[in-house]
């Protein structure tokens, strides 16, 4: 983070090429930790703060996008910045390696996990991890909160949005439709209040000038148009017309595949507001319905997805082999082939909307940035997120903290490990990879103690 007393530049920084764009993504996979609050935070700290690729104001208004969108809002940001430095493909290369690291990472944890069991070594790893995730995801909501509640119109926003998804469990939709309604209204009768600065005039945080500036002109590829919104949308409909229509000519409509194919591309279609959202509607078809997997198997899976870097909905990887390995798609002799195929086809079809509404929406946001009547409900739906990241982190410390429940015990040593992570990010400002090691560690070190005693 920019110190008061460093000079701000005031000269953007040199060109970023498309190799070097390519090694920050693929970097960015192995370590986007924390579920989409701390990844955000993250990449915010990597692209605003420190390299200034893009601004404060560009960058929120790319994620004021991907957070109304169904799909990982995470990822999705990854891609729209990675499409507006350097195209379509630099778009598809950030967004591919956000999640592909994810993915072989989890088919190799998934089928240590249904091979062997579980293990000291990945019991120890995860009970250091889970309070640690907790804090990042803490640290995540104070950032954004920080950044974009600027006056007391977005803090009420924020409380509200939480108060309304935490007290009165109201669905994600219905809040950000009306964070952006409020945030409509408040534009025309306040517009000071709900413009990017949030009517504090200089009290937004500047980190010198950047490639992508507050004012640098839409780049010729970034102009919408609608030959090229047809064009993608076609190029959209055909990625994924061709695997379901293979799927089905080879193995007929009711075979496992197809159904895992149909099944996750209605899923891709309902995440709003995160995995979290949508993972009862997973549990539901694959444990109850389909039975790919167990309850019990289903939970493990959650506790994977979330201590992997990568977005959380990638638990549908762990759904898919899981359903590919038991069912022995390909035969008793070829059950990991299974699994693995299971998995990436599930994880094609779960985020292959994503780029799409990124590569066909991106040019009509661009478009959009500096023009009030639409960065107002905008501005209104990124106070009401940081409510809901607050939620989130709630979520996590009652389930780390409380394993089994309010009326069991507290488990301090989670609690401890918790409060020393969030010091660290807090006070010492350690970075994410560097919490989660040592909280790793630290976990391990105590399941092996625990074994030893």
């Amino acid at each position: 983070m920019t110190d008061s007393a460093t000079p701000i530049p005031d000269t953007p920084p040199a060109a970023v090429s498309f190799w070097q764009a390519f090694i920050f993504w693929l970097k960015l996979g192995f370590v986007s930790f924390g579920g989409p609050a701390g990844q955000i935070a993250i990449m915010h700290q990597e692209l605003v703060e420190r390299r200034r690729w893009i601004s404060e104001r560009r960058f929120l208004h790319a994620l004021n996008y991907c957070m109304v969108l169904p799909g990982p809002e995470a990822q999705q940001l990854a891609t729209y910045i990675g499409w507006l430095m350097h195209r379509s493909w630099g778009g598809i290369v950030a967004g591919g390696l956000f999640v592909l690291p994810s993915l072989l990472i989890l088919i190799l944890l998934s089928w240590l996990y249904i091979a062997f069991g579980h293990t000291t070594l990945v019991a120890g790893l995860f009970y250091g991890i889970k309070p640690a995730v907790t804090a990042i995801v803490l640290q995540a909501a104070h950032r954004i909160g920080s950044r974009a509640l600027k006056n007391n119109w977005l803090w009420g926003i924020a409380g509200a949005s939480f108060v309304a998804i935490f007290a009165l469990n109201l669905p994600f939709p219905l809040i950000v439709a009306g964070a952006a309604l409020i945030g409509f209204i408040g534009g025309r009768i306040a517009p000071a209040r709900f413009s990017l600065g949030g009517g504090h005039g200089s009290g937004e945080k500047s980190y010198g000038a950047a490639l992508i500036d507050d004012h640098t002109p839409t780049p010729e590829h970034a102009r919408f148009r609608w030959p090229r919104l047809a064009r993608v949308v076609l190029i959209g409909v055909a990625l994924w017309a061709l695997p379901m229509g293979l799927l089905t000519l080879t193995y007929g409509w009711q075979h496992t595949l197809t159904q895992m194919g149909w099944f996750f591309t209605k899923a891709a279609l309902l995440t709003f507001g995160g995995a979290y959202a949508v993972l009862p509607y997973v549990y539901q078809g694959a444990v109850s319905h389909f039975g790919w997997l167990t309850p019990t198997q289903m939970i493990d899976g959650l506790a994977l997805g979330e201590t992997t870097p990568g977005p959380l909905i990638m638990v549908v990887a762990f759904v898919g082999f899981v359903g590919g390995y038991v069912k022995a798609l390909f035969g008793p002799d070829s059950l990991f082939l299974a699994g693995a195929a299971a998995a990436s086809l599930v994880t094609w079809f779960t985020f292959l909307p994503s780029f799409v509404f990124i590569l066909a929406g991106g040019p009509l946001v661009e478009s959009t940035h500096n023009d009030l009547k639409f960065t107002a409900p905008l501005t209104a739906i990124t106070a009401a997120v940081v409510g809901v990241i607050l939620n989130l982190a709630l979520f996590f410390g009652y389930h780390v903290l409380w394993p089994q429940g309010l009326a069991g015990q507290i488990d301090w040593i989670s609690a401890l490990i918790a409060v020393a992570a969030a010091v660290a990010l807090f006070r010492f400002k350690r970075s994410v990879m560097q919490v989660i090691g040592v909280c790793a560690l630290v976990g391990l070190l105590l399941k092996l103690l625990a074994i030893a005693g």
